[in-house]
Formats: structure tokens, sequence, C-alpha cells
């Protein structure tokens, strides 16, 4: 009997991949030397109460995910975090502008918070398209998907159906909308308003994005893959080279490795 497979999670870096399960990390880089550089370490424990808890077991686990940055960086000193890098800092400037620019007009609540969504997703996905990190994250879904099907990562499609990217839609949906409530609020509640939507809106994209894993054919499920996928295909991801995707098949080895996985 074939040993079960293992859920996995990852994230691009700007020159390597970091891979996690549920209890275990690996991050492996390139140095500009050329040397792939590998660590990896075991997670924290999640209280149970935290783990089964609708909406705020989604938010946990981002911020466990998102937690991992720094440990990384401060073992492997050579890793170069999705943020750094002039191109990406001006990007995320540029959106967060953008988006009080279009807060600030006469727009309908609803249409103005969708336009913000958008104002503040737009600059970001144009500063990733074609970079390193986009190339490091198809290598990453590559080599994910390959091990769960069990077939060779070359082969593998550069979009994955668990991306997070497949949340944008729900989380731009829910944000536009719990903002478009909050702005009826005196100005000095919107703040916190706006705050306590994002959290909400995030802990639901989460919960509806565990839905569509669980029910991958359903017409439902597809819909609200579909602009993820998209996003992937013309932004997010492009196709890895062969350096790229051998730093993302050791950071998946670490993990299965420390998993207790057998390696072939």
């Amino acid at each position: 009997m074939s040993p079960p497979i293992v859920r996995l999670g990852g994230m691009a870096l700007r020159n390597g991949i970091l891979v996690h399960s549920l209890s275990y990390w690996a991050a492996a880089v390139r140095t500009e030397d050329g040397e792939v550089k590998l660590v990896s370490g075991r997670k924290a424990d999640m209280p149970d109460a935290v783990a089964r808890m609708p909406l705020l077991r989604g938010v946990a686990r981002m911020a466990e995910a998102a937690l991992l940055l720094p440990l990384v960086r401060r073992r492997l000193p050579e890793a170069r975090l999705p943020v750094e890098g002039p191109g990406m800092g001006a990007a995320l400037a540029g959106s967060a502008i953008l988006a009080q620019a279009v807060r600030r007009s006469r727009l309908h609540p609803l249409v103005g918070e969708s336009l913000a969504a958008a104002a503040a997703l737009a600059p970001a996905l144009m500063a990733l398209r074609g970079s390193e990190i986009a190339g490091y994250h198809g290598a990453e879904h590559k080599a994910i998907g390959a091990y769960e099907k069990g077939t060779d990562a070359v082969d593998a499609t550069k979009e994955h159906e668990r991306c997070g990217s497949h949340m944008v839609g729900p989380i731009v949906v829910l944000t536009a909308a719990g903002n478009a409530l909050a702005s009826r609020l005196p100005e000095s509640r919107r703040g916190p308003a706006r705050l306590a939507v994002g959290v909400a809106a995030l802990g639901a994209a989460t919960e509806a994005f565990g839905w569509m894993g669980r029910h991958r054919d359903h017409p439902v499920a597809r819909a609200l893959r579909r602009p993820g996928f998209e996003l992937q295909r013309v932004a997010a991801t492009r196709e890895p080279t062969a350096a790229e995707l051998e730093v993302a098949e050791a950071a998946l080895a670490e993990v299965l490795r420390l998993e207790g996985v057998p390696q072939s």
C-alpha cells in the first residue's frame, strides 16, 4: 500500500523556495555563486482549539506560514524574501497610494472599494510577472504537483489547484463588501472596522479555499478557482528553469524526509 500523500504548501522566495507540511518546513535557495543551500525545522504545534475553529484556523495557518520567513532569513542569510528589491517595494507603495486615491473619490462605496481592491492588487502582479519569484513560484507548483500525482516535475503544470491565488477572488469580494459597510461609520471608527473586515475576509476565504479542495469537481469550486488559475497563468508563475526546479525539489525532498516518506 502506498503511503498517504503529505499535504504540502509552499512559498516562492526571490532566490528559492519555502515548502512546508503541517509539522515541518524546509527552505532552499541558490546563492550568487550557484550553490544550493538548504535549512529545515519543525513547526511549533498549533493549539487544537485554534486548529479546529472555523475562520480563526485559516488566519492562524496563514500567519504561521508568514512567520516562518524571519526564521528562514535568520537561519539562511542568503535567502532573499519576496518583498525585497526596489521593484516590489515600489509596486506595494503604488498599490497603497492607488487604493487610497480611489477610496477618497466620489464613487459609490461598493464600487470604490472594489476598485480599491483591484488597485491594491494590480501593481504587485505587474512587478511579479516574469520575475525570479514567478519562476520559483512555478517551480514550487511543479515539484509539489508532481509529488502529489506521482509524475515527473518537468511534466507537471506550473499552475496548482491549491495555490493561494485561488483566495484572491473571495478576499476581494468580501473585503470590498465589508469596507463599503465600514465606510458608513464615523471616520474615527473606519480604520479598526476595515482591519476587522480584512481579518474576517481572510478567514472566510481560507474556509472557501478548504471547501474548494474537498469538492474539486463541484461547478462552484471550479468557478471559484478560475480567477486564481488565470492569475497564475498570466502573472504569478512562469515556466521555471532547470536550476529553479532543482532548488524546489531540494526543499520538497527535505520536508518529505522529515515526514518519514521513503525516498526513491
